[in-house]
């Protein structure tokens, strides 16, 4: 055997070592490298002012109290830094926008993704100019309300949504008959390639808790606009809701707020003739399912379409208890239910 051949034997095992000790060091640390870009993202993540926490719990950060870790949360500085983020990230890299966690059921296992968060505080604003309402993406929906109320301005069904209005424009929430898509003006978003854009209600196409947002776009700010008002009126409007609310959901728990979209298409409009017959919570009340459970999981026993955690409940019993409700609300009736909370990332 001449010297070159041993020279390749010893570089070809001393690379297999260093690989195999790799393995066992990323095995230590539970990161997992092949599926979550974790190496990659290690030296190519775009040098931000913002803030990014690697392997970053979500349990924390939604209202379930459940779920596994993010690769990365980034929490931009401003819309300029998320901008320079994704027009810089790798685009084989998934982008996951998050608001407030109000309406996820983030998996056990957790997200293969950059979690971008807009937090309240740094895209909280709210803007008020005649009749219109600017805020930013992570402003609270009852924030919203209260604001316009202050102003004249008829926005009252956002009291009782729960999250914030960039959530709210994505899945075009609403409740007594009125929706996001019918009070939108404009949106700001930021695009996957961080091209900074206003999109307006021809560009979303809404549905019944639905818009076609871009793949990978975040969004920044969303301007609409209300009816003129009396603001104590107003005011008097949102109370009578809230009271209504607190009497038939369960707003002291852990919930993600309707778990199901109503069969019937279109959200309760809270007056005395709405008609019940396809709404959600009647059809699983129908199956003998209200007050069901999966492990720590439960379905409202005050409010059949309201899924909650009653204190010890994985994504998997959560999402596991709506499955079976799907069923057995089909085997019964013939009705598929659509999920209305979003459910993302990888079982445990």
């Amino acid at each position: 055997m001449n010297i070159n051949r041993i020279f390749s034997f010893i570089y070809f095992f001393n690379s297999l070592w260093a690989l195999c000790s790799c393995v066992f060091i990323l095995r230590l640390l539970d990161l997992r490298a092949p599926s979550s870009h974790f190496l990659i993202m290690i030296y190519d993540l775009p040098k931000v002012r913002g803030v990014l926490t690697a392997q970053k719990d979500l349990s924390s950060l939604t209202w379930l109290r459940v779920g596994g870790p993010a690769d990365w949360l980034f929490q931009p500085a401003d819309t300029e830094d998320l901008s320079f983020f994704l027009k810089n990230l790798d685009p084989q890299i998934p982008v996951f926008p998050m608001g407030v966690g109000s309406n996820v059921i983030v998996r056990d296992g957790g997200l293969k993704a950059v979690v971008v968060r807009l937090s309240p505080r740094t895209f909280g604003q709210i803007e008020v100019n005649e009749l219109e309402v600017t805020a930013g993406a992570g402003a609270l929906d009852s924030r919203i309300a209260i604001t316009a109320a202050a102003a004249g301005i008829d926005l009252t069904f956002f009291r009782t949504i729960p999250g914030s209005v960039g959530g709210a424009l994505r899945m075009n929430a609403g409740c007594y008959g009125s929706y996001t898509a019918d009070v939108f003006v404009s949106a700001q978003v930021v695009l996957r390639n961080g091209t900074i854009t206003t999109l307006c209600a021809n560009d979303l196409y809404f549905s019944y808790r639905n818009s076609r947002m871009p793949k990978g776009a975040v969004i920044t700010s969303v301007t609409l606009r209300g009816g003129s008002a009396d603001p104590d009126a107003l005011f008097a409007k949102m109370q009578d809701q809230i009271v209504k609310r607190d009497a038939t959901q369960p707003t002291k728990e852990r919930s993600a707020g309707s778990t199901f979209k109503n069969p019937a298409g279109f959200s309760s409009t809270g007056l005395s003739n709405d008609v019940h017959d396809l709404k959600a919570w009647k059809v699983i009340d129908n199956a003998g399912l209200r007050g069901a459970r999966l492990g720590g999981a439960q379905m409202s026993e005050k409010h059949s379409n309201f899924l909650i955690n009653t204190g010890s409940a994985t994504a998997a019993d959560l999402e596991g208890l709506g499955e079976k409700v799907r069923k057995k609300v089909y085997d019964s009736s013939g009705i598929t239910l659509e999920w209305e909370i979003m459910r993302v990332g990888d079982p445990a």
